[in-house]
């Protein structure tokens, strides 16, 4: 058996989120999961997953990696141990860091 197991938190398995949380949960999982994933909010729920699930440590060949993902995803986002006010608030952090990111200037290297 194969699982599709990414490096980082991929934007495709926002949608199997859906229904590991309350009503506003659904809400922000169906309207990031309509955006084009390089959409701030998409960007934005990718990074408080990554920090959520813990994806920098992940290694390959662990136990969550062989899993899949989408596994791990709904897994971490079932057992958070607070409430799903501060699921949003960590995800209204994550798309404060993102558009802060975006709006900073970035040199542009020359080859």
């Amino acid at each position: 058996m194969y699982v599709n197991t990414e490096i980082m938190f991929p934007p495709s398995v926002i949608p199997a989120l859906r229904n590991s949380g309350s009503s506003d949960w659904r809400s922000l999982v169906e309207r990031v999961t309509r955006l084009d994933e390089t959409d701030p909010e998409s960007l934005a729920f990718s990074l408080m997953m990554i920090r959520l699930n813990g994806c920098l440590d992940c290694e390959t060949d662990s136990f969550r990696a062989m899993r899949g993902c989408a596994a791990c995803a709904q897994q971490t986002v079932r057992r958070y141990r607070s409430n799903d006010r501060e699921l949003m608030r960590l995800y209204t952090a994550a798309l404060r860091d993102v558009r802060a990111y975006l709006a900073a200037p970035h040199p542009v290297e020359v080859a």
